[in-house]
């Protein structure tokens, strides 16, 4: 908004100069100054910002990475624990089907002996 008063103050002033209000030539000058350091320090604001959009962006990518990196870095511990323990139950299901299996055979065996002899003791009184 300044610059464009400083710019038609500039115009009017112009104007004025060419016969209708005489200005002197330093208050042109002083005021085509401010307008080109107006027009340097918008520019230098505009850069700053593309700057700082530049920081902020490359920030965010950087923070964005630093959390993928720590959640893959989770998952593989995750993962990790998981097979541990899958590995240690598949260990303990399979302790415990021998323990079944053995308990199963030797009441199996027993039960064999005693129909071994109930059946030679049928075959022996017919």
């Amino acid at each position: 908004m300044y610059i464009n008063l400083v710019r038609q103050s500039s115009t009017h002033l112009l104007k004025y100069t060419r016969g209708v209000c005489p200005v002197s030539q330093e208050a042109i000058k002083s005021i085509s100054a401010a307008e080109d350091e107006a027009r340097q320090a918008k520019t230098r604001a505009s850069q700053k910002s593309q700057e700082a959009i530049e920081e902020a962006q490359r920030a965010g990518r950087e923070a964005v990475a630093s959390v993928v990196e720590r959640a893959e870095a989770e998952i593989a511990n995750l993962i990790r624990n998981a097979d541990q323990e899958a590995a240690q139950q598949a260990t303990e299901l399979a302790s415990t089907t021998a323990n079944r299996q053995a308990t199963l055979r030797a009441r199996a065996e027993g039960r064999l002996d005693k129909a071994a002899h109930l059946i030679v003791e049928r075959i022996v009184n017919v």
